[in-house]
């Protein structure tokens, strides 16, 4: 059985960008989450809301932007490698200026 979609907090920690839900949680909350689906964007404004594989989200990390698009959901938070199966990169939001 495969999900639909999974709350955005849950997929931010599997893909290992934040050491703890709570933290990615906060970012989340705290509307620093951009999300890009079916070529509308729109500010995450709680960790409750769903991210689905296409999905593009722009946040900071470390003081840098991070702009990358949601391959898959996962079902845990796994070692690095598997983490990074859940996402690829996408061109430098800064560079883009």
């Amino acid at each position: 059985m495969a999900e639909d979609g999974c709350r955005i907090d849950v997929w931010l920690w599997r893909a290992r960008f934040f050491k703890t839900r709570s933290l990615s949680a906060r970012i989340v909350d705290e509307g620093r989450v951009r999300l890009t689906r079916a070529g509308a964007e729109s500010r995450v404004d709680k960790p409750s809301r769903t991210v689905k594989a296409g999905d593009e989200l722009v946040f900071a990390v470390g003081g840098r932007l991070t702009a990358i698009r949601v391959e898959a959901l996962g079902e845990r938070r796994g070692p690095p490698a598997e983490a990074q199966g859940l996402y690829s990169r996408l061109a430098d939001p800064e560079s883009s200026a």
